[in-house]
């Protein structure tokens, strides 16, 4: 393997993860950008000034559509039509979802954005699985983490996008402004959905797919392309040789997807994927995402300036992200875990107990700090959870059910957003700063799990996790043979 750092490889690896990375940014930009549309006049008149149990239904019923396509829809169409079109498509139905939200109108304004919302989600769940997925099937193992965080640096700079557009807004005060400003801002997204599905077609399907669906030959040339100048011919044609491997145990084994369930090692990656998904929606970013506004104006700062902290906040998440890429290959995904739940637990606490401390507003020294600390919680989040989540679930399954275990275990990662969606506004009107420190033990209770359940993935061939998690299926040497004689092998 050679040791240039800026191979051909390299430049056509970090291009097509950036494309692919513009899926992300259409999901981010959406999440961001509703926090501003929440609050927006115009929005507010149209749906009838929704009180905060409908604020809440709004916000957390994207998230029953992305559980839906998850479960039903994500994994089949990862599978059957390739990482590449299923994104394709996921983004297809985040395009109708939002077309529905921004045409709301009438008595029917409600239904048409709830509709709209749910809709949005079930593509966003395709997009979430199909692009983390090819992002890994591509990487060279010892730089994978790279890759896949790429993922996430797409989401944050959409989430900052989505919240500036939301603060530009707030100058378009005129008559008009007010009545359509918040259609504007939720329409924005159709741009970088269409450039994503513009590309999506030139460019090449994950090899590991192209092996599962007997194309080898295909295969063999996509990994040429995206090993030039790093690995020499005979180092793909051992790659190529792995995955094929991998696939032909896989292919003769008998595995569905009820073995992630029934099949011990499988369901060891099952949980542990799931459970991570979960605990990086109830570690509460789901409410920083979408309430941030709220949260700085319950500081006492103007609807504005509220949508200005918010737009530095999620502006930092992006440069926290960028170092995410620079660091998780090299100290793994459990050190970046519990570094950042540690993070967050403590500045939830900092949130929670200097309201207590000093209600009303009364010491703007203090509001200040909490300001401070909000975004100390978005550094946490952007080196830990927000990340190492996609890229732990997208690198411990096997080739033949990885599609399946991602999308299963984001499912879980929707539950927990929905729950979340729906405690903070109200916990927030119930109970005020508090709602911080439930929390706080959420991330306070994720560092032993991690620590002690969760084995390091770092620098491991996907091809490799059998060695962490134990061996799925059992196959005799003859019956392997014998299976991978189906394959046409490129050695010629």
């Amino acid at each position: 393997m050679t040791t240039a750092s800026f191979s051909k490889a390299y430049w056509r690896l970090h291009s097509f993860c950036l494309i692919l990375a513009l899926g992300s940014f259409v999901w981010g930009y959406n999440v961001g950008v509703l926090a501003s549309v929440l609050v927006h006049p115009g929005f507010r008149e149209t749906l009838h000034t929704p009180d905060a149990p409908r604020s809440g239904l709004i916000t957390a019923i994207y998230y029953l559509g992305s559980w839906l396509s998850y479960v039903f829809f994500a994994h089949p169409a990862a599978d059957r039509l390739g990482r590449r079109y299923a994104a394709l498509v996921g983004m297809a139905v985040i395009c109708l979802g939002q077309a529905l939200q921004t045409g709301a109108f009438g008595s029917h304004a409600l239904g048409m954005v709830i509709a709209g919302r749910i809709v949005a989600g079930m593509g966003t769940a395709i997009i979430s699985t199909s692009v983390p997925l090819y992002q890994s099937e591509i990487a060279p193992a010892k730089q994978r983490g790279r890759y896949v965080v790429l993922n996430h640096v797409g989401f944050v700079a959409g989430l900052a996008t989505g919240f500036w557009v939301g603060y530009a807004m707030t100058f378009w005060d005129n008559d008009r402004g007010l009545s359509v400003g918040w259609r504007f801002s939720l329409g924005a997204s159709f741009i970088p959905a269409l450039f994503f599905m513009g590309a999506l077609p030139f460019m090449r399907e994950s090899p590991r797919w192209l092996v599962e669906h007997g194309k080898t030959e295909e295969a063999f040339e996509t990994l040429q392309f995206y090993r030039e100048g790093y690995c020499t011919s005979d180092e793909v044609r051992t790659e190529l040789s792995d995955i094929e491997r991998s696939v032909a145990v896989f292919r003769i084994s008998g595995l569905t997807w009820v073995s992630l369930f029934t099949n011990r090692s499988l369901f060891a990656r099952l949980w542990r994927a799931a459970l991570l998904q979960f605990m990086a929606q109830m570690c509460g970013a789901i409410a920083m995402k979408y309430y941030l506004p709220s949260l700085f104006k319950a500081l006492g700062f103007s609807h504005r300036v509220s949508l200005l902290a918010g737009g530095i906040e999620s502006t930092l998440k992006t440069g926290c992200a960028v170092v995410e890429v620079l660091i998780i290959d090299r100290v793994g995904r459990r050190l970046t875990l519990i570094a950042g739940a540690i993070v967050m637990a403590f500045a939830l606490l900092i949130n929670g107990a200097l309201p207590l401390a000093y209600p009303n507003n009364i010491n703007r020294a203090a509001d200040y700090t909490c300001v401070v600390f909000i975004f100390i919680y978005a550094l946490g989040f952007s080196i830990g959870f927000g990340p190492a989540a996609w890229v732990y679930g997208s690198e411990i399954f096997p080739t033949a059910v990885r599609a399946r275990g991602l999308s299963l275990a984001a499912s879980c990662g929707a539950a927990g957003a929905i729950i979340v969606a729906q405690i903070w506004p109200v916990g927030i009107a119930n109970i005020g700063s508090k709602i911080y420190f439930f929390f706080m033990a959420i991330n306070l209770v994720s560092v032993p799990i991690i620590y002690l359940l969760y084995p390091e993935t770092k620098g491991r061939p996907l091809e490799e996790m059998d060695a962490l998690f134990g061996v799925a299926p059992s196959i005799s040497t003859d019956d392997l043979l014998a299976d991978s004689e189906d394959f046409d092998h490129p050695r010629g």
